[in-house]
């Protein structure tokens, strides 16, 4: 991991800089993927699925056999893990369902909004190498709780046609029953498009490589909606002398494995801190089994020796970080300074995977920069506000005269003919 000594506010930005790809080679290929996906549906997720997964499948469909038989092939301590956080995260994102007031804005004018969730949502769950079935707690718990009338879930088999057992309990644990054997870019398109074996779905949630975050990114252009844009994952954590530097190493490692492309940083006012972060990031990347992935993240991250703390935060601000830790003793002192982070982790005893798994909160979180923009996963992101109104005959006489006013201005007199025409009715 590179280190620098007190740059300037000048060099913060070429430090803030996310690992690049080549972008023009990339849409080119996606958009490839999602035009097959398109015109053939089904054949062409079967040829992508024997191209890129290495299998043949007859049927994209998870029967409920398959899911019968996953259940048993769980171990029960995982299966009481599961259940733990399901709990946990089903307390948190139930507590954001809010009922909202009537408001009367003027006498006989009555306005309110109702949550109402979205029909058909898609759900991307990555298979591979991490097969993440945590997130189908993060993403399936709030559809549900959203009322959600319709939930979708792709995700890659391994070579023999298989689903991980642990993804299929999860899902059915969640009561979510329409699965399918499909991966990366080609995954999204059929969730967007529709295939004959796959319905289309209204709003697309899931991380994923960067196949699968571009064709969530070209989609959208189609007029589907997104969770987020995103990027790989990325954890920032700001220490000062009291952080405990064995921890530390461990929750920049726990990002650092995700993928070769991801991003890791460390900002601290104190440089005995940083060496010694960098003598256990040596010992506990030997220990990883997924040490090669990490150690390629280590190259695209940094440890940042600043002048104090205040600056810690500026830059982490600027930064923008998915998860921001705050490693030390009086971590309460700064949260009221954090203006840009996905997720915040306070104190020297809240890892990263607590978030990531059980303490409640959900892992699905803007990366790249957009927490300056936009929030993680929640309730919200399953719903759609509708606004209502109700005007009695006394209250189009209040505020009609003014709108009356407003729509001659902007010229647009058959708005203020509808409002006109009640004004003069006498009963």
């Amino acid at each position: 991991m590179k280190v620098f000594k007190y740059p300037t506010q000048q060099e913060w930005l070429e430090i803030a800089k996310r690992p690049e790809f080549d972008k023009n080679a990339l849409d080119n290929l996606v958009k490839d993927i999602l035009n097959e996906v398109k015109l053939n549906g089904d054949s062409a997720l079967k040829t992508y699925a024997q191209k890129f997964d290495g299998v043949t499948l007859n049927k994209l469909t998870v029967s409920t056999t398959e899911i019968t038989t996953a259940n048993n092939l769980v171990s029960d301590e995982l299966k009481a893990a599961i259940k733990i956080a399901q709990q946990n995260i089903e307390k948190f994102h139930a507590a954001q369902i809010k009922e909202e007031a009537v408001v009367e804005t003027s006498i006989g004018v009555n306005c309110w909004r109702k949550s109402v969730g979205i029909e058909k949502v898609g759900l991307y769950i990555p298979g591979g190498s991490a097969p993440l079935f945590s997130t189908i707690l993060m993403l399936g718990i709030p559809a549900k709780l959203a009322g959600c009338k319709e939930i979708v879930l792709c995700t890659p088999p391994n070579k023999e046609g298989k689903i991980n057992p642990a993804i299929l309990y999860t899902a059915n644990l969640i009561g979510i029953t329409k699965i399918y054997k499909v991966g990366g870019a080609q995954a999204i398109a059929a969730m967007a498009y529709g295939t004959k074996s796959i319905p289309n779905v209204y709003k697309i949630f899931g991380p994923g490589n960067q196949f699968v975050t571009k064709a969530k990114e070209l989609v959208q252009l189609d007029g589907l909606a997104i969770d987020m844009p995103a990027g790989p994952s990325e954890v920032l954590v700001i220490a000062d002398k009291t952080g405990n530097p064995e921890f530390i190493a461990a929750d920049l490692l726990s990002q650092a494995e995700h993928g070769a492309d991801s991003q890791v940083i460390l900002l601290s006012d104190n440089e005995a801190i940083i060496d010694t972060t960098n003598e256990e990031l040596v010992k506990q990347l030997a220990q990883l089994p997924r040490k090669e992935i990490a150690a390629k993240a280590l190259e695209n991250s940094a440890a940042v020796l600043l002048k104090d703390m205040n600056a810690c935060i500026e830059l982490s601000n600027n930064y923008a970080p998915e998860h921001l830790i705050l490693a030390s003793e009086n971590a309460d002192n700064f949260t009221d300074k954090i203006s840009n982070a996905g997720s915040v982790f306070i104190g020297n005893y809240s890892c990263e995977s607590a978030g990531d798994y059980a303490s409640g909160t959900n892992h699905t979180l803007p990366t790249n920069g957009y927490a300056k923009n936009y929030s993680g996963v929640s309730i919200d992101s399953f719903i759609r506000k509708i606004t209502f109104q109700q005007l009695s005959k006394e209250g189009i006489n209040n505020i009609g005269p003014a709108i009356e006013l407003m729509a001659e201005a902007e010229e647009l007199f058959a708005h203020k003919n509808a409002v006109t025409l009640r004004l003069k009715k006498k009963i």
